[in-house]
């Protein structure tokens, strides 16, 4: 019989267990740290490196598929894919010749430029800077390879948004490394985008570092026999290999448009592009350093084109006659022989505004708000009687680019459009009662320097004086007197504060929301509102 000190049974076999299970926790740990550190006295710190971009689940081994990367480096051999290897040539199906335009960054548009890169080696911009032409300028492809793009069945509404490649991350689940050099083989779907992509650059990744991943399309119109399908894909490339450090190349986005078929025998168009209609484009990301805790170097630029299109649509591989036999694809005279499509009646079509807008909030939830350009939202605002809600970043505030938008900096614009910017409240509030913008800082410098039109450049003047780096939220009248502004690292730092720590003369926490963040923005807003009574009512 236990004395009256003893612990029941039931609990001191738990009590063992639990210490079993932190002796085996600790000796697994051990031996990692003994493993890493023996890999680092053989390998040195930039083998070390190189092994670990390689060792994809980081158990210190190399698989065949993890070495796969290295072994066609080597021999210069990429094996068949398991996609290729199923989708053999169909003699009479159909071919799709897909061209390739691309103009290279320019460089005077990254900011680094204007201290003419002052530390920043050479060969960390090698691939950047060696990157001017498209790696494969045209390639021949199945039309059925374009299946990827037709919709599920119940999707069939249009602009009505479904998934190509779905995206696996959110804040919540952080982003994938830094310390990468070649690609996961493609899967499923991804697998004729990745064919696509690589006609720019051999290394695209087609699920990206940083959330929203994936690609989202939707019906822009329909016939009896067709579909016009928009399209939105978030990817990247990794320009350098080793023994350089990983240098990210990341567009805003590739957008675009397919005309196939419903059983996507034929493509009869095809585009795909990555838009130039803002003054900076994409996103770069360097390491400095073998290890994923590196010194990163960020910076922005213009991308002036970058596009595939197909030169025409897709015709058979092989021609026949009416009794089934093959016949020559050339006339009597030698030339090729030209086919006639017949037109398409659309039934039912929406505009590519509307299709472009539907992806966007596929994308970003945050943007069943509206943002208008700067100029615009100032003159709706001045219409409607209303305030103006403006973000002003270094960088896009809705494109996947991690430098202002995903980069883990405590006032990225990526933290408030996944937060506090798509949450219900924020949105219900701003659709009410304000005219949304976001401008990049560089947009407002052009527009503040500008003179033919002295209003937008006093605009411009007035949201300049008050930013701060890297985001600054600003509410201000329809005459551009800003009334309220606060950076975002201050209001995320004041948010992951105790309510009892924060003065109450700056922001006071509601009751009615969990969420900090949520409730100090909608403070945030309706003190905006407040102070702006007296103007609005004149």
């Amino acid at each position: 019989m236990a004395g009256p000190g003893a612990a029941p049974p039931r609990l001191a076999l738990a009590l063992a267990a639990l210490a079993a299970l932190v002796a085996v926790k600790y000796y697994r740990d051990a031996e990692a740290a003994r493993q890493q550190e023996l890999a680092l006295k053989s390998l040195g710190s930039e083998g070390l490196f190189l092994f670990s971009s390689l060792d994809t689940n980081n158990d210190l081994y190399l698989s065949p598929e993890e070495f796969k990367p290295i072994a066609e480096k080597l021999t210069g051999v990429a094996p068949i894919s398991e996609f290729e290897e199923e989708e053999t040539p169909d003699p009479s199906g159909e071919t799709l010749s897909v061209v390739a335009k691309f103009q290279p960054l320019v460089m005077e548009t990254m900011t680094k430029s204007k201290d003419g890169f002052l530390g920043i080696s050479h060969v960390a911009l090698s691939g950047l800077r060696n990157w001017t032409a498209p790696a494969v300028p045209m390639s021949m492809m199945l039309a059925r390879q374009f299946k990827a793009f037709l919709p599920p069945k119940n999707k069939l509404d249009l602009g009505d948004p479904w998934w190509i490649i779905p995206s696996e991350l959110n804040i919540f689940t952080g982003y994938l490394s830094n310390n990468r050099f070649y690609p996961p083989p493609p899967k499923g779907k991804e697998i004729v985008i990745h064919k696509l992509l690589s006609m720019f650059h051999p290394r695209p990744f087609v699920k990206t570092r940083f959330a929203p991943q994936g690609a989202v399309a939707c019906i822009q119109a329909v016939s009896t026999f067709y579909y016009t399908i928009a399209f939105r894909i978030h990817a990247e490339f990794q320009l350098n290999e080793p023994p350089d450090f990983p240098f990210w190349f990341s567009p805003g986005q590739f957008t675009g448009h397919i005309i196939l078929s419903k059983d996507s025998s034929h493509v009869r168009e095809f585009k795909l592009f990555v838009p130039n209609n803002r003054s900076l484009n994409v996103d770069m990301e360097w390491l400095y350093g073998a290890s994923e805790s590196s010194n990163m170097e960020v910076d922005i630029g213009y991308l002036p084109q970058m596009e595939l299109e197909s030169a025409g649509p897709s015709v058979p591989s092989v021609i026949h006659d009416e009794n089934g036999n093959v016949i020559d694809s050339r006339d009597p005279s030698g030339e090729p022989i030209q086919f006639v499509f017949e037109e398409i009646t659309w039934q039912q079509e929406i505009p590519w505004e509307e299709a472009a807008q539907k992806l966007e909030v596929a994308m970003y939830p945050f943007k069943k708000v509206s943002y208008l350009p700067f100029t615009q939202a100032f003159e709706r605002a001045k219409a409607e009687k209303k305030l103006v809600h403006s973000i002003l970043l270094w960088g896009a505030l809705d494109d996947h680019k991690p430098l202002s938008a995903s980069l883990p900096m405590p006032g990225s614009g990526r933290t408030l459009r996944e937060t506090v910017l798509e949450s219900s409240p924020i949105l219900t509030l701003l659709n009410e009662s304000f005219i949304s913008s976001w401008s990049l800082v560089k947009e407002l410098e052009e527009l503040q320097t500008n003179r033919e039109n002295e209003f937008y450049s006093k605009l411009a003047d007035l949201h300049l004086e008050k930013y701060n780096f890297p985001v600054e939220m600003i509410i201000c009248l329809p005459n551009g007197t800003v009334i309220h502004h606060i950076n975002a690292n201050y209001f995320l730092d004041i948010t992951s504060m105790k309510p009892e720590d924060v003065e109450s003369s700056i922001f006071s926490f509601s009751t009615n929301f969990e969420d900090p963040s949520t409730a100090t923005y909608l403070q945030f807003l309706k003190e905006g509102l407040q102070r702006a009574k007296p103007y609005l009512q004149t």
